[in-house]
């Protein structure tokens, strides 16, 4: 049977292990009972599982090779593999306007901006599960206080609660990224609204993080210029001390005065 050529400009990495396959595919049964969409399928070996959860369920691939070997193989009935740019994609027209769960074996390349993009999306996609490098992993699912935790992670956990499930290895994929990967789940919390100005909001987290190991009293000038700061504790420590809930608070105090 004929294979698809991994394309490293894509970030694509084959997963071989079947057993790894089915664990990330079983992820989803905790999310609730609506469609699903994969991101990146490649040759269909996350696919193959997915595709028993009987539930609606659709692809997107922007490799032309890999469409084409799903289409020859009849992995999937023609009209649920998409061929475009999960970037770039109306996703509301997807399932017609319905929620989904997003899922994948992620392109390495732009696993981020999935997440940023899933962020803009997240009252359509009220669950997220896949696998990515395991910085990332670590990135959106560290919390206050760890070296890891940052920006994405600030961005994310405001919005979903996020649980690291589990370590994969480098040789069970094809090509054998130079770094090991994990699976994580990320589920919509309760919060509706953020609660401050989220253009301030965004505006604090990525000058604070983008200068971290600064006190935010002194990182906090490139986002706010010359506007008096109010008097309070945040200041006197670096963003990576600072849960989500902090820099709502912080920013709406910034916002008052």
């Amino acid at each position: 049977m004929r294979t698809v050529r991994p394309k490293k400009a894509l970030g694509q990495h084959f997963l071989k292990d079947l057993k790894i396959a089915q664990a990330i595919a079983d992820t989803v049964d905790s999310c609730a009972d609506i469609p699903v969409l994969e991101i990146g399928p490649g040759m269909g070996v996350l696919t193959q599982f997915l595709t028993r959860k009987n539930r609606p369920f659709k692809v997107i691939e922007i490799d032309k090779e890999s469409v084409e070997w799903l289409r020859n193989e009849s992995v999937l009935p023609s009209g649920d593999i998409i061929e475009g740019d999960f970037l770039k994609l109306p996703l509301s027209e997807i399932f017609e306007g319905r929620q989904f769960v997003l899922t994948g074996n992620y392109p390495y390349n732009i696993s981020s901006q999935i997440f940023f993009r899933m962020l803009d999306n997240k009252d359509l996609i009220p669950c997220c599960t896949g696998m990515v490098q395991r910085e990332v992993a670590q990135r959106i699912t560290s919390g206050p206080g760890s070296k890891e935790y940052g920006i994405l992670s600030v961005f994310v956990q405001a919005w979903y609660d996020t649980e690291y499930l589990f370590t994969v290895r480098p040789d069970v994929f094809d090509p054998p990224p130079k770094v090991h990967s994990a699976v994580i789940r990320l589920t919509r919390n309760t919060r509706t609204e953020l609660g401050c100005d989220p253009v301030l909001f965004r505006h604090i987290v990525k000058g604070t993080f983008g200068q971290r190991r600064k006190m935010i009293r002194n990182s906090i000038r490139s986002c706010i210029g010359d506007k008096p700061l109010p008097e309070c504790e945040w200041l006197e420590k670096r963003p990576e001390q600072l849960s989500v809930g902090d820099f709502i608070a912080l920013t709406n105090l910034i916002k008052k005065d």
